[in-house]
């Protein structure tokens, strides 16, 4: 039964993964693209990275952590890129 689970949530990974990359195709801003990628990026690794965690348990201390770094350098990637586009940068 955990084979399953964790079968389908890597499946459900890899759907997010091709999900976000529709938005691309789009004709809206930049930011609302990348936006649109980087959720559905970082929910369909932390998905995928969790069936690992439900298939490999022996792996827990890695899993975790990458789960958290993951979450945490998506976040604050998004902030940084956010703030990129809005500001005025100086070049001296």
């Amino acid at each position: 039964m955990i084979d399953i689970i964790s079968y389908i949530c890597i499946g459900l990974g890899i759907a997010f993964w091709f999900w976000g990359t529709f938005p691309l195709l789009g004709h809206r801003s930049v930011l609302f693209k990348l936006h649109s990628l980087s959720v559905a990026d970082t929910l369909g690794s932390m998905s995928i990275i969790f069936g690992l965690l439900l298939k490999i348990p022996s792996e827990w201390p890695l899993l975790l952590l990458g789960l958290i770094s993951l979450a945490i350098w998506n976040t604050v990637l998004g902030y940084v890129l956010a703030y990129c586009s809005t500001s005025e940068l100086d070049y001296e």
